[in-house]
């Protein structure tokens, strides 16, 4: 995805209950897409390693269903990890409770998992999140301690999660 898709991440971005986690449940504006998202996820993204944030949609309909996202852990700050690709996601209310962010992830681990250089995969979501800490469970990540998750100004704990990559130091 890429910025001719703001238009579906402020859609996704609108439910309180989707932002309860993320935004203490406020929706994002249009200028959050804009002047945050946008910049953010040209910053990150790099289709040729995977990096940046995969659609999610209907097989049969095409629907957008909402978004995983994959960077270096720590992507913008000097102490970046770039053998930590870091997931994280937004399901689209109406879609949640069927498994389907654990298969997308699921997915797209399998495929990035062949680049020798990835030591782990990881996830962190607030420690109260626990549908978002199931998923984590689910993809076979293990709970390694809290860290301090920065979103532009916010600061707030986070319980972080990884898992080994099996293709690490392969051939």
């Amino acid at each position: 995805m890429d910025a001719r898709d703001k238009h579906l991440w402020w859609e996704s971005d609108q439910d309180p209950e989707t932002m309860r986690f993320l935004n203490d449940s406020k929706p994002a504006t249009w200028d959050d897409i804009e002047n945050v998202m946008v910049p953010r996820v040209a910053a990150l993204s790099d289709a040729a390693s995977g990096r940046g944030l995969w659609e999610m949609a209907d097989r049969e309909s095409g629907e957008y269903l909402g978004w995983i996202m994959v960077r270096h852990y720590r992507f913008d700050r000097s102490d970046r990890e770039p053998d930590n690709l870091e997931l994280g996601w937004r399901l689209k209310r109406s879609h949640w409770n069927r498994g389907l962010t654990t298969e997308a992830a699921r997915a797209i681990i399998e495929v990035l998992q062949r680049n020798p250089t990835i030591r782990v995969f990881s996830a962190m979501a607030d420690p109260r999140n626990l549908a978002s800490i199931g998923v984590m469970k689910k993809l076979g990540m293990r709970y390694v301690g809290e860290r301090v998750h920065i979103v532009g100004e916010r600061r707030y704990p986070a319980a972080y999660y990884e898992m080994p990559s099996p293709g690490f130091g392969g051939d």
